[in-house]
């Protein structure tokens, strides 16, 4: 998730209320790996890359949490839609796209497809230790 999180930071996780577009959640897949990544598609969305722009059901969404890194990295997001990827159009009912910010190397729903919401132990609302790195996530 770098450059908003880096590995050693401790995180404040908001267990309960709903769960929306660019949140960082954190989750456990069955191999009880745990992973923390940002929600990109909703239940009942589409969800497309193109030229490094995000679309959800056909429409542009900016995402400026990527901004500093496009400037450094340039493209960040190769282009796809969610059907080559899940074998769905829209992505299903209590499930969630997610995407690390450190898009280059992140393994997140390309890999392993969509996140159910019984697997998501939280949502970061705050890194807390190291010191250096205290921040409130939105």
């Amino acid at each position: 998730m770098a450059p908003t999180l880096e590995s050693a930071d401790q995180l404040l996780l908001r267990t309960s209320g709903p769960i929306k577009r660019f949140d960082v959640v954190v989750f456990t897949r069955a191999d009880q790996t745990t992973y923390v990544k940002r929600v990109i598609g909703l239940p009942g969305e589409t969800v497309a890359y193109r030229n490094d722009q995000l679309y959800i059901n056909g429409r542009h969404v900016s995402e400026p949490f990527l901004n500093q890194a496009k400037k450094k990295l340039g493209v960040l997001t190769s282009d796809f839609e969610l059907k080559t990827l899940i074998g769905e159009k829209l992505i299903p009912k209590d499930e969630y796209f997610v995407l690390g910010d450190n898009r280059q190397i992140s393994k997140d729903s390309r890999l392993f497809g969509t996140i159910h919401r019984d697997t998501i132990l939280g949502r970061a609302v705050a890194v807390y230790w190291p010191i250096k790195d205290i921040q409130s996530l939105k």
